[in-house]
């Protein structure tokens, strides 16, 4: 093309007049009075440029219409394919939306990104200000985005946020185009630019005044991303997933049928399913394939709790073993809705953390969460799972302060922690943010303490470490000569439990009614201490499931065999923790008190504990105990001055609150020959 062709093209459009560099005539692409196009050569190419605003499209097109471009006119799909770049006129076509909706109303608009056509779509925060720049550089390829310089990724549609009424719905989608597709239609909406930018800590909060999210999950490594992240958000229980079936993403669905995607999006919304039922669904069909081929040998030993006594004295734990099995139950316990809460107590240097760390050596790291203290909110600010794992706290001291014990309270007996705070929001001003933590959790607390809080106390089953001079010499010849047990395949344990896992968390206990009708019903906190039972039952029924009858709903079936195991380890906490019976170590005490006071002088404690042949501090917490429950008296009244002990209340008769496995057994048999008898068949227990 030479200067006399562009030229021929000026005066043809009218307003022609020849400058330095080229030429000026009417824009073609708008009612142009005064000339704004500009027309140049350069290396034999001819350039146009609207100094009005005029896309070049726009006016190479109407050049094209009439003739006056220097090459086939393009049209329809083959023209905006045939653009470099990204135009909104392009972007626009190409979604089938409209580009005074994208522009007007939107803030889209034409501009340049690196000397190339693209189209710069604004992020307004929630005030309605432009807070980020995203550019669309092109229509389509991996490569199609680029952020304003100093700008960082956040959510598309803030500013939309304020219409919205609280419990309404909202749509969370990738992309622009999603969105906007959406807002078109009257749907409410939220962008994330990338599957892999959501930040719950950031995003989560603009959402929490909906009652129902529904999030499109594209079918490829971006949408499972997001589901994950989703998945751990505080948001999860209100997510649902919408299904397109075939269509990647919403966009995709309405090209199929624009006219039809209103009632079409409405019929999909209504199928959507809950995102956590969606995703355990799977998960449960993908680890029941797993496990089948996964049943590791503890699985089918038929005393479990047996072979984890033999392992842990192989460890050089010795005579801890009772202790130790009702640890185990408990940290397996995480696996229900009601996990068991421990708390190891005695003297210090009694062993109490090291039996605690003996026991979880048998468990993967995942099933629990050790620490040795935490500040007064770091249980509702830490990041850390909590759901189906232990709370393990070295020292209750580590509870620090009454905040803390309130959190631990509420995550034991409601499943989750709910902390309503205050925090500045993005302009400034405060506003309220509620904290969530997922439970359900356990708790296993050592401590040298005689009691825990009142409140902390009923929630916990309470063992004392053996403080006997044969304890303490049976611990020393262990660690004089090491077990000759081989060592403990730990790996099989841990496999066992990733084998537990995947499979059933439900157990049917059929005698259950049986044991609530011959407890002993002495005091209220059996309201707390029954449940806890019925759930050690259920754990060791889980244990044992490869030797136990499954139920049509798939439930693992406990046998007697289970409640005498549970039976024998925690009877006497239980009737200690109600004050039923008084606890062999501190009958002990009171006896030694009586045998040895002169009058009404008292015994100091050496004396106590040298006839007890225990050392002083042990002495020491088994009196405090005894005084607590007024049947010793201290006689010294001043302070710095040795105690004093003589005899308080006389020591009651002990009272079983649980019935023997035999008790159970023999009524089972009586309610099944009666069953019988009336012809009515076997009842359906074992």
């Amino acid at each position: 093309m030479s200067s006399t062709d562009v030229a021929s093209i000026a005066r043809t459009l009218g307003g022609a007049r020849e400058g330095s560099s080229g030429w000026m005539a009417c824009c073609p692409a708008h009612d142009d009075n005064t000339p704004s196009l500009s027309l140049k050569v350069q290396n034999g190419k001819l350039l146009v440029r609207c100094h009005a605003g005029c896309t070049q499209d726009s006016v190479v097109n109407e050049l094209q219409k009439r003739g006056l471009w220097p090459s086939p006119p393009l049209s329809g799909s083959a023209r905006i394919s045939a653009m470099p770049g990204c135009r909104l006129e392009q972007y626009a076509a190409t979604k089938a939306l409209s580009v005074t909706f994208l522009g007007d109303e939107l803030g889209l608009r034409d501009t340049t990104c690196g000397g190339k056509p693209a189209v710069e779509i604004p992020y307004l925060d929630h005030l309605g200000a432009v807070a980020a720049i995203r550019y669309r550089i092109a229509v389509a390829g991996p490569d199609r985005f680029r952020w304003r310089k100093g700008d960082k990724p956040m959510l598309y549609g803030l500013d939309r946020l304020d219409g919205a009424d609280a419990g309404s719905s909202v749509v969370l989608v990738e992309g622009e185009s999603d969105a906007q597709t959406l807002w078109a239609h009257d749907f409410a909406a939220m962008g994330i630019p990338g599957a892999s930018l959501w930040r719950d800590g950031d995003h989560a909060r603009h959402f929490e005044k909906f009652a129902t999210v529904y999030v499109v999950l594209e079918p490829d490594a971006g949408g499972q991303a997001l589901e994950r992240s989703l998945l751990n958000s505080s948001l999860a229980s209100k997510v649902k997933v919408v299904d397109l079936g075939g269509f990647k993403d919403v966009s995709d669905l309405y090209l199929d049928n624009p006219d039809g995607f209103p009632d079409r999006w409405e019929r999909e919304l209504t199928r959507a399913v809950p995102l956590v039922a969606k995703w355990e669904r799977r998960v449960k069909k993908e680890n029941e394939v797993k496990r089948r081929a996964s049943c590791p040998k503890v699985a089918a030993e038929d005393e479990i709790l047996e072979l984890f006594a033999k392992d842990l004295r192989a460890l050089g734990a010795v005579g801890v073993s009772a202790h130790a099995k009702l640890l185990y139950l408990a940290v397996n316990s995480r696996l229900f809705e009601r996990p068991i809460s421990i708390a190891v107590k005695g003297p210090s240097s009694g062993g109490k953390s090291f039996l605690v760390e003996s026991v979880l050596k048998f468990f993967p790291s995942s099933s629990y969460y050790a620490l040795t203290a935490m500040s007064e909110r770091a249980l509702a600010y830490s990041h850390e799972p909590v759901k189906h794992r232990m709370l393990v706290l070295y020292e209750a001291a580590g509870m620090s302060g009454d905040f803390a014990s309130y959190l631990i309270r509420s995550l034991l007996s409601e499943g989750r922690v709910r902390y309503e705070t205050v925090q500045a929001g993005p302009d400034g001003a405060l506003e309220t943010r509620l904290i969530e933590r997922e439970g359900p959790t356990g708790l296993i607390v050592t401590t040298t303490a005689v009691k825990l809080h009142p409140e902390n106390e009923t929630r916990l089953i309470s063992m004392t470490v053996t403080d006997t001079e044969e304890q303490t010499r049976a611990i020393l010849v262990a660690q004089a000569s090491p077990s000759e047990d081989a060592a403990p395949d730990l790996s099989e344990w841990h496999a066992f439990q990733a084998w537990l896992s995947l499979g059933p968390s439900s157990v049917d206990i059929p005698f259950a009614r049986i044991l609530a009708d011959k407890i002993k019903a002495v005091g209220v906190r059996l309201r707390r201490d029954f449940p806890a039972l019925l759930t050690l039952i259920r754990t060791h029924a889980l244990l044992h499931q490869q030797n136990r009858s499954r139920a049509p709903s798939g439930a693992v079936i406990a046998e007697l065999e289970d409640y005498a195991a549970v039976h024998n380890l925690v009877a006497t906490y239980m009737q200690d923790g109600l004050e039923a019976t008084v606890p062999f170590h501190v009958r002990e005490l009171v006896e030694a008190v009586a045998e040895l006071a002169e009058g009404q002088q008292g015994v100091a404690l050496p004396r106590i504990a040298d006839w007890l042949k225990i050392d002083k501090s042990s002495a020491s917490r088994r009196a405090k105990v005894a005084a607590n429950l007024g049947y010793v008296r201290n006689l010294e009244d001043r302070k710095g001055r040795p105690a004093r002990y003589v005899v308080g209340d006389p020591l009651p008769d002990d009272v079983n609150i649980l019935p023997t496995p035999g008790e159970v057994g023999a009524t089972i048999a009586a309610l099944r020959g009666v069953r019988e008898g009336w012809g009515l068949g076997p009842p359906s227990w074992p």
